[in-house]
């Protein structure tokens, strides 16, 4: 029997929606895949402002699930259930996407599936890969979040080994980006211009070394940037912005190549938005030949998107694992808090 779930991803300022159809784990089938972006709202800031991002997402909303079902070519009566982030994220752009997929579970009297956002992030290889063996490293590497999972022996079994103390390495790339005066969003614009560039004209730090540390840190790396543009008023972009690529590629590759000692683990999935670099494909891949098998999802499914909150809802649709009747209506969301490691602890 198949079964239908529409994804909706509202957790920061893409507004997503996704129809999956399923009989079981390893034939999910993307119907739809809708996300309307905002990047010329929040451009002129240099970042993301909350409260513009949920405004844009209370007007987003409807005309993206509308387009999304269309798309799938079924009907709205054709959902099995639907599947929402609800944490983390920014306050006010997931009330939006939880208010309105409540809404709809209401009308059709089908159940709510309460996603995280992270695990949903990991959970978008299974699109495309249904049949990687567990337990895996999962690394979740995007503007808001930078950290280290086991996904056990199951799909919706996660664990924290270690995340960032500071800076995400995608916030480090939009700081980055804005110290050498590029536009928003920042990453896409260093690895373009890194593409001519050296990576080994400037030496930047590789912050917290050592065999045995799986934790990350990058803000050290913005200051030496800093201090860099300081002396040197006209640098080569190319080579400046190669090399400052190279040290968050190594430093994102050095740790997860140190979880892998440690935990033993063969199969290692990279997701996130910073995940579609193509130098953090070719450099992990490289460097991890021979240790483990290495996983990405297709560019598409790397920035936030609805079809991984549709692919993490079969998860939990498949476990009964549902917000139905009464309890629809006390469904909780959490903001953007990542919890860090502080003091030498991998939390």
């Amino acid at each position: 029997m198949a079964f239908r779930i529409l994804g909706i991803e509202t957790s920061c300022d893409e507004t997503s929606a996704a129809v999956v159809q399923f009989s079981n784990l390893s034939d999910i089938k993307v119907l739809s895949d809708v996300t309307a972006r905002q990047e010329e709202i929040h451009e002129r800031f240099g970042g993301i402002v909350p409260e513009l991002a949920s405004r844009r997402h209370l007007e987003s909303l409807l005309p993206v699930v509308r387009h999304a079902i269309e798309k799938s070519g079924l009907k709205y009566s054709d959902l099995s259930a639907i599947s929402v982030t609800t944490k983390p994220g920014l306050i006010g752009s997931l009330l939006i996407g939880v208010n309105g997929a409540k809404t709809l579970c209401y009308s059709l009297n089908i159940p709510l599936i309460s996603i995280n956002h992270l695990e949903a992030h990991l959970s978008a290889i299974l699109l495309e890969e249904p049949a990687i063996e567990l337990p895996a490293l999962g690394l979740i590497v995007s503007g808001g979040h930078t950290s280290l999972y086991k996904i056990s022996d199951s799909w919706s079994k996660f664990s924290a080994l270690a995340h960032t103390r500071d800076d995400a390495a995608g916030e480090a790339f939009d700081k980055g980006a804005r110290l050498l005066g590029l536009p928003y969003p920042g990453g896409p614009q260093i690895s373009k211009l890194a593409e001519d560039g050296n990576p080994s004209a400037i030496e930047f730090p590789r912050s917290l070394p050592g065999k045995t540390n799986i934790e990350f840190s990058f803000s050290g790396l913005k200051t030496s940037l800093s201090n860099y543009l300081a002396k040197n008023p006209e640098p080569n972009l190319s080579d400046l912005s190669a090399s400052f690529q190279e040290a968050i590629v190594d430093s994102l590759v050095e740790k997860t190549k140190n979880a892998i000692q440690l935990t033993g683990m063969k199969t290692v999935v990279v997701a996130g938005g910073v995940a579609a670099n193509n130098r953090l494909r070719e450099k992990m891949e490289a460097r991890l030949k021979g240790k483990a098998k290495v996983f990405f999802p297709s560019m598409q499914f790397c920035t936030d998107n609805g079809a991984m909150v549709a692919a993490a809802g079969v998860v939990k649709f498949l476990e009964k694992d549902f917000i139905s009747g009464p309890d629809l209506f006390h469904t909780e969301v959490a903001p953007k808090t990542e919890a860090r490691a502080r003091k030498g602890k991998v939390l």
